[in-house]
C-alpha cells in the first residue's frame, strides 16, 4: 500500500465519520436529501479508491484527453 492510498483512505474515513458524528449529535439531519449526501459520496469515493485504485474522475479526465503523467489512479 502506498502513501497516496493511505491518505485517500484516511481522508475518506474522516469525511464520513464527521458526517456520521454530526448526524448522531443532532447537528445535521442526514435522513433528508441534502447537499451533505454529495459530501458523503466524495468521502466514500476517496475511501474506496484507496483500496481499489479506481476513481471515476480519473476515467472521465482520460476520456477528455487529459494526459496521465503519474501512472496512478486519482493522483
Amino acid at each position: 500500500m502506498t502513501v497516496n492510498q493511505i491518505v485517500r483512505i484516511v481522508a475518506g474515513f474522516f469525511i464520513m465519520t464527521s458526517l456520521a458524528l454530526a448526524h448522531v449529535m443532532g447537528q445535521v439531519d442526514m435522513s433528508h436529501l441534502s447537499w451533505l449526501w454529495f459530501t458523503a459520496f466524495v468521502g466514500a469515493n476517496l475511501f474506496q479508491s484507496g483500496f481499489t485504485k479506481f476513481c471515476p474522475l480519473d476515467s472521465i479526465l482520460k476520456k477528455l484527453g487529459v494526459p496521465d503523467s503519474t501512472g496512478n489512479s486519482c493522483a
